[in-house]
């Protein structure tokens, strides 16, 4: 796969019909690149879901990039989530994760989204420096799990 400029990508919002014949594959076989062990949904139904944001990064026909972000409302204010930010191993490092994350906030305030929230891994280290240059800063919380498999 040959790794093409910045202005060949199209960053997009990913919508029902956008769907082509292999593109929940392709999203699939992306997905597996963050985290293989996940059974995952399916993608066309989460695109199809009003309350996710869910923009990708084509090159072609091929998409290179994905990152999601979830909304929703309680007491303290108008959320979103970040979840699933991918890139593909052969397109890191151009500058991909950031636009897909720049996408995120401009659609966040959009949507007059009082905060957003995101989880990452602490080794991860490529991902926090993103995340802070975009001005995330670290939540002193405790996040726990409960899988109700």
């Amino acid at each position: 796969m040959k790794v093409m400029d910045n202005d060949e990508l199209i960053l997009k919002t990913l919508n029902p019909t956008d769907f082509i014949s292999d593109t929940s594959d392709q999203i699939k076989a992306l997905f597996a690149q963050l985290n293989a062990s996940i059974t995952q949904r399916d993608a066309l139904e989460i695109a199809s879901t009003a309350e996710t944001v869910f923009l990708g990064c084509w090159h072609g026909n091929t998409i290179v990039g994905m990152a999601l972000m979830a909304t929703y409302k309680v007491i303290s204010g108008h959320k979103g989530m970040v979840e699933d930010v991918v890139v593909h191993k052969e397109y890191r490092g151009k500058g991909i994760g950031k636009r897909l994350m720049q996408g995120l906030l401009q659609e966040a305030r959009s949507l007059q989204l009082s905060e957003i929230l995101l989880f990452t891994g602490h080794h991860r280290k490529a991902a926090i420096s993103l995340y802070t240059s975009l001005g995330f800063t670290l939540k002193e919380s405790g996040l726990y799990r409960l899988p109700l498999d």
